[in-house]
């Protein structure tokens, strides 16, 4: 019976719950387990026959998830119940030669590089389709102008297809980020007991080259029983930060959606409730889900930090929190993008709102561009300034009006002046440079990227 909502197939794709599965868990296992029978006989540390026959009983179909379980309640221990139902399916003259060499963790770790890397293949699609369709609302808007707000205040004129651009640059950082990370983290550990190799002496370091070059990992240049856990924390940071990436888009188009703006609106299927009390609502429920999301993966930073100083040569203080931390944060990451994606590809623009809004301060929104033309016009700046802020401060006229009613200004400004720089499509600068370069980066740096190109196991 689920109990977590993740269970329940609530959050996360079917794609990336099926890496995390008990049954894929083992699997990863067991493809652990073979790749290093296979090896070690072709090193000639174990007979052949017996690698042959390690490496062909090593899947789910002769080591199963209930067999396992079985075994590990009387014997309280995993992997350790993995290696006792493989060694009772495999012929005898292998029996000695099952796990040779070989510790717990060897497996789990680099079980858990397997996992992380088909979980970031599907991250890594989610990234590159929220990437393109920001990419193309930056395109889509970049020659509407739209208000600009600082501390929630109506501050300057922006476009907006700048707020998507700004999104898209960040996004490709992202994509840095994930590939800077695989080439540290995707690593196989097959050392033994206290990373020395012992049992399989100077053969280890080949042993474990080797198996890492069939599981498409890297071999670790050093290690205790364990990985070390910065690597696992760099992987909880990265879904982090992408997911407070996330939680900033979902934010602005939280705010954007207010009854008092209405400049976007989520997409609202027909037949959806909004709320059981109030039939006019549509909340914006998908970018709530996402801050949300990231609310709860930020803190797993800190519980990932604290398990990189274990014991010696390894504790177990990590264990049981990573059982949790590491699918939670890739899972929950997976639903936040799939949801953005959502929101972004059906996000209802309203340019009548958009237009309402650069008006609600009677042309105090031109200021910036009225304290720049009396700078030509040979003002010193901080009486302009002055004069400026003077003009806004008269409420009960037009900000047009307010300035022609001060006599300096008036001297040195004509109406149309004035007027002229109230024209928002006059003020947009550099926006639609800065677009087009991000837009050209996204569609250079996906390119360059090709097809998500890590091969699931």
């Amino acid at each position: 019976m689920p109990v977590l909502p993740i269970d329940s197939g609530r959050y996360g794709s079917r794609e990336i719950r099926d890496v995390f599965e008990e049954s894929s868990r083992l699997r990863y296992i067991l493809t652990v387990e073979a790749a290093v029978a296979e090896v070690q006989a072709e090193l000639g540390i174990i007979p052949a026959d017996a690698g042959k026959e390690i490496a062909s009983k090593a899947n789910l179909n002769y080591v199963t998830l209930e067999k396992c379980k079985e075994v590990e309640k009387i014997i309280g221990h995993e992997p350790a119940n993995v290696v006792e139902v493989l060694a009772s399916v495999c012929g005898e003259h292998a029996l000695p030669w099952v796990h040779y060499g070989l510790t717990s963790n060897d497996l789990l770790d680099t079980a858990t590089s397997l996992q992380i890397r088909d979980a970031m293949r599907i991250i890594e699609g989610r990234m590159r389709e929220l990437t393109t369709l920001l990419a193309e609302m930056a395109q889509r808007y970049s020659d509407l102008p739209a208000v600009g707000r600082t501390h929630g205040q109506h501050a300057s004129i922006i476009s907006f297809g700048l707020k998507f651009a700004v999104w898209a640059s960040e996004m490709l950082r992202h994509f840095d980020r994930l590939n800077q990370l695989l080439e540290r983290v995707l690593v196989c550990k097959t050392l033994g007991v206290v990373g020395t190799g012992s049992v399989m002496g100077e053969k280890a370091i080949e042993v474990q080259r080797r198996v890492a070059e069939k599981l498409a990992l890297k071999p670790i240049d050093a290690a205790t029983q364990v990985v070390p856990r910065e690597l696992h924390a760099e992987v909880v940071f990265f879904a982090a930060i992408l997911a407070s990436t996330l939680d900033r888009m979902a934010t602005e188009i939280r705010n954007l959606q207010r009854t008092e703006i209405g400049e976007v609106e989520e997409p609202f299927r027909p037949g959806q409730v909004g709320s059981s009390a109030v039939p006019v609502k549509r909340n914006p429920i998908k970018s709530e889900k996402v801050s949300s999301i990231a609310r709860l993966l930020r803190p797993l930073v800190q519980v990932a930090l604290d398990n990189i100083p274990l014991w010696h040569e390894r504790d177990l203080t990590n264990s049981a929190n990573e059982r949790f931390m590491i699918p939670m944060s890739l899972i929950l990451l997976d639903e936040a993008l799939k949801t953005m994606v959502e929101v972004i590809k059906g996000l209802k623009v309203n340019e009548k709102s958009i237009a309402t809004n650069i008006q609600k301060t009677d042309g105090r929104i031109f200021s910036e561009f009225v304290l720049d033309l009396l700078l030509k016009k040979g003002f010193p700046r901080v009486s302009a300034y002055r004069l400026v802020q003077k003009a806004s401060e008269m409420t009960d006229v037009s900000f047009v009006d307010a300035l022609l009613h001060i006599p300096e200004v008036a001297r040195k400004l004509s109406k149309k002046e004035i007027e002229d720089v109230t024209r928002p499509h006059a003020w947009l600068g550099a926006s639609k440079l800065i677009i087009n370069h991000v837009v050209d980066e996204v569609k250079r740096k996906l390119s360059t990227l090709g097809n998500p190109s890590l091969p699931m196991v």
